[in-house]
């Protein structure tokens, strides 16, 4: 039993390190830009929701504010160079990561 109690110490503590080790990266909000490996095919690259026209922002409701989402969006479309300006699309909850649940999706425009 000492052996089991001893066990799940070791367990806790090492998910507190591993929550350390990471830092505050797992919670900042990113572009959903996934894109196939080797394809020389345009329509083919992206595998992800996100596009450099629809711009895909996974992040945290708790943690993240409309605003920020709105600035990553529009500096992601001047990056891309598809538009001057994004536009807001819709928000869709629990199709995330699990620590960045949600996906705010946006058009860029001129």
């Amino acid at each position: 039993m000492e052996i089991l109690k001893l066990s799940s110490q070791k367990m806790r503590l090492g998910y507190v390190f591993l929550l350390f080790l990471s830092g505050c990266s797992l919670f900042n909000p990113y572009i959903d830009r996934r894109r196939n490996p080797g394809v020389s095919d345009v329509s083919q690259l992206y595998s992800g929701p996100s596009t450099p026209e629809k711009p895909v922002i996974c992040y945290n409701g708790l943690l993240t504010d409309d605003e920020e989402l709105q600035q990553m969006a529009d500096a992601e479309c001047v990056t891309q160079g598809t538009g001057s300006k994004a536009e807001f699309i819709k928000k869709t909850h629990l199709d995330g990561k699990l620590l960045l649940p949600s996906h705010a999706h946006y058009q860029c425009v001129k």
